[in-house]
């Protein structure tokens, strides 16, 4: 095959990438499509194929070097913990993994940390696929529940834990006082999440209002908080103790973006396995992926790290026990 016809199929499919692209969107309608969307995602196994069950971003080291893009994906995790000082809470303690996807980060807690994991998500079938690739003896569950409202009483868990959930909150505000509710006094929440640039003094122009748009509607997002902003949300809620911590990631994840895509070619049974119906949904999902990566790689978007300390509030007593969302 040469050069001029590789070009041309490279063409072909990018346009039918965008094809497929704009008349496919999932854009966010409530907390049943955000649903929908993880339990179609993992019914036909194709990200759990190609990401491995770890669902979210790698980390490539200060500075990003080369890696296996699974291995990156469990770096991340021992990265987050040594950052958020878990490694140095008791063996045995309760932890929380709000937004667990298949269990990956919840599995590398439980086993190498020791920690007695409880894991949420919204989507049934993610539980369920949880549930079977853990070992019945591992102290790791799994259960369905509402990030926004969740099920648990108030002074829970000694760490809340939350990789890549924020962008699918539509109420940033009270996802914050949720994931610090839960948590003991002097407990510890680890969050890391995408994010957009803070507009507040650098406004977004029409054209990156555009991206945004597309990165929002693709992947069922309602709205991207800033590291500044959702900081800011966090020691407004009267439950953190002290200042919350924060820390920019993107470059460290970066890689990430286009390994995803890379995984497509280098592993080329998942055509074999998912046939052309796979093909034409994987082949769906590269235009987004291209687009974060221009976005995270122009400033646009930051990955954000955050990390706050649950104080004793009086404010606190008004909502043990019960919901403060109301959909």
């Amino acid at each position: 095959m040469d050069l001029s016809t590789i070009l041309e199929l490279t063409l072909g499919l990018s346009l039918l990438g965008v094809a497929i692209y704009a008349i496919a969107s999932r854009p966010y309608q409530s907390s049943d499509s955000v649903a929908r969307s993880y339990d179609e995602w993992t019914q036909d196994g194709l990200l759990e194929f190609y990401w491995g069950d770890h669902i979210h971003l790698g980390h490539y080291g200060t500075p990003a070097q080369s890696k296996d893009f699974r291995e990156a994906k469990v770096d991340f995790v021992r990265e987050m913990v040594k950052w958020g000082g878990l490694d140095q809470v008791a063996n045995g303690s309760t932890l929380l993994d709000v937004g667990c996807g298949i269990g990956g980060s919840s599995r590398i807690l439980a086993r190498d940390y020791g920690f007695d994991v409880t894991a949420v998500t919204i989507s049934p079938q993610q539980v369920k696929r949880a549930t079977e690739l853990t070992p019945p003896e591992m102290k790791a569950k799994f259960q369905v529940d509402d990030a926004m409202a969740l099920s648990f009483p108030d002074a829970s868990f000694d760490v809340v834990w939350c990789i890549e959930a924020g962008p699918h909150m539509p109420d940033k505000a009270v996802f914050a006082k949720e994931l610090l509710r839960v948590l003991k006094p002097d407990g510890i929440l680890v969050v890391a999440d995408w994010n957009q640039r803070d507009d507040r003094n650098n406004p977004l122009n029409f054209v990156e209002k555009l991206i945004m748009k597309q990165l929002l509607d693709q992947w069922s997002h309602p709205a991207f908080a800033s590291i500044e902003g959702f900081a800011e949300i966090l020691s407004e809620t009267s439950l953190a103790k002290g200042a919350v911590t924060t820390a920019d990631w993107t470059v460290e994840t970066l890689p990430s973006w286009i390994d995803s895509i890379w995984q497509g070619i280098i592993r080329p049974s998942g055509l074999v396995k998912f046939g052309i119906t796979g093909f034409i949904k994987s082949l769906r999902e590269v235009p987004t992926l291209l687009l974060m990566r221009l976005a995270f790689g122009t400033g646009l978007c930051r990955f954000g790290m955050f990390r706050a300390v649950r104080a004793i509030s009086q404010n606190t007593e008004s909502l043990v026990g019960s919901s403060i969302y109301k959909p």
